[in-house]
């Protein structure tokens, strides 16, 4: 049963309404759609410089770029089995809340709060943003041949793209899964004209960068963690799917086989496209480019060359897309089981789509744009996002013993998430020991500050006078209805 009697708003009354909740909207085709077009996004166009400045050489830079690949999918496949054991949306949200339950009554929620907390106010909005403003370089680095764009330009187009994404997910489900669709298609046929006109090069003998192996590899802990920090930013969406699982038609089955599809097809094109870039560009040249996939298009394709920043921009708003899609249900989830206000858990009356949440989400990403440091944020995204990926891993672990006998449509090897959380206690540890920066210090107090408003506001459940007023004044203003989490049929 989808629907119930609840209070809901329509043509701007609040009135007796049928309970709204999200519909299965989302298929095999369009499940893979979202895996591989939030995964293929800014990231291999702009993260070959970051690993290869972390690794110091060619070989231990490809040896990383398939290391993330074997992660994400290791990764991706422990949520699998979390994903049909836990039909909820939210992802490592609602996987965390339900392995804190064996914790003490007053300490369980606090884990997966945490989680929400940063990942609503830091992570979701910072890769929205990052993405954004890939596509904002992209759009508009060919009108400004031999210099730099200037830097006001590319962020007023990054807002642009942001607003616009934000429409098309407010506005259906169905647009924004369309949309999805065909920009995965788009940015996969970037990849095959990288990927080909590489391998032409190679043909022709451009081989004596390859050739280079692992000549000047790096050797400091840090520096390789952080290699894997921007080759993993770049694989980044390989659990996307997780947050929508309650619009996911037939979980149990869509949700394995869309992420055994999609993420061996991403880590293939991945390899193929840094042994494309590798033919014809030299460390130092590839490190001294701002744009690897233009400066590879600039010298390969010639007068064509337009193609690549279009393609380029093409696969970052197909990214901002998917990454504004799975955002807004996070908040969604969060806010649902009480850990961020009400009115974030409402659904449109009419279109079925999360628009408070995706409207905060959108607005806090475009807040992020106007610093515009890229790799700053990538960092911070990283290194966070990283501490709760270890935590869910955790988290399968332990409903192994909590939840043993409950009916598990997929099941993954139990060493598969032991492996994945050493890699993230690498990943977090690697960096701070090597090399201990103030950021990430300022990264964990501001993941521990957030107990600041948990005590009064989700413990006590402390309300600010004139709460319920501003929720039915939004509700009237958005048309939205409360809602409630409907199983899999």
């Amino acid at each position: 049963m989808e629907e119930k009697k609840i209070n809901g708003v329509k043509n701007g009354v609040v009135i007796q309404e049928e309970e709204v909740t999200l519909k299965k909207r989302v298929g095999l085709v369009s499940g893979v759609a979202l895996i591989v077009g939030t995964m293929i996004g800014s990231g291999i166009f702009i993260s070959p410089k970051g690993v290869l400045q972390g690794t110091g050489s060619v070989g231990l830079s490809m040896i990383v770029w398939a290391g993330c690949g074997l992660i994400s999918i290791c990764g991706a496949l422990s949520y699998a089995e979390l994903g049909t054991l836990i039909t909820k949306s939210g992802a490592e949200y609602s996987y965390i809340l339900e392995a804190s339950k064996c914790l003490p009554r007053w300490l369980a929620p606090i884990p997966a709060y945490l989680f929400a907390w940063v990942s609503v106010l830091v992570l979701k909005p910072s890769l929205f943003a990052v993405i954004a403003l890939s596509f904002g370089i992209y759009t508009v680095e060919p009108f400004f041949k031999g210099c730099d764009p200037p830097e006001g330009l590319v962020k007023l187009v990054s807002a642009l793209c942001l607003l616009l994404v934000a429409f098309i997910n407010c506005y259906s489900v169905n647009l924004a899964t369309k949309v999805q669709n065909f920009f995965t298609f788009a940015k996969l046929l970037a990849i095959v004209v990288i990927t080909i006109g590489g391998f032409v090069k190679y043909a022709e003998g451009n081989t004596e960068y390859l050739e280079d192996g692992f000549e000047g590899t790096a050797q400091s802990a840090s520096g390789i963690a952080l290699a894997f920090y921007d080759g993993l930013w770049a694989y980044d969406g390989w659990n996307n799917l997780n947050y929508v699982t309650e619009e996911l038609k037939n979980p149990y089955v869509n949700l394995p086989r869309s992420i055994i599809i999609a993420i061996p097809l991403v880590t293939v094109c991945y390899l193929l496209t840094n042994i494309s870039y590798f033919s014809i560009m030299s460390k130092a040249e590839l490190l001294a480019s701002d744009a690897v996939a233009a400066t590879w298009g600039s010298r390969v394709l010639g007068v064509a060359a337009i193609i690549i920043p279009i393609s380029v921009a093409c696969s970052t708003f197909g990214a901002a897309n998917g990454s504004c899609f799975t955002g807004g249900r996070l908040v969604y989830a969060a806010a649902r089981e009480g850990h961020l206000p009400e009115i974030l858990s409402y659904v449109h009356v009419t279109q079925y789509t999360p628009l408070p949440s995706l409207l905060f989400t959108s607005f806090i990403a475009l807040l992020m744009i106007i610093p515009g440091d890229i790799f700053t944020l990538i960092d911070f995204f990283s290194f966070t996002a990283w501490l709760f990926y270890g935590a869910t891993m955790l988290a399968v672990i332990v409903l192994r013993f909590t939840k043993k006998n409950e009916p598990r449509p997929y099941k993954v090897p139990i060493f598969i998430p032991v492996f994945v959380l050493l890699c993230s206690i690498y990943l977090i540890i690697g960096p701070i020991v090597d090399n201990p920066k103030i950021e990430f210090l300022y990264a964990f107090l501001f993941v521990i500050s957030g107990m600041i408003f948990y005590v009064p506001f989700v413990h006590f459940k402390l309300q600010l006078p004139g709460m319920d007023k501003f929720t039915t004044f939004l509700q009237l203003i958005l048309q939205v209805a409360p809602s409630k989490y409907a199983p899999p049929e």
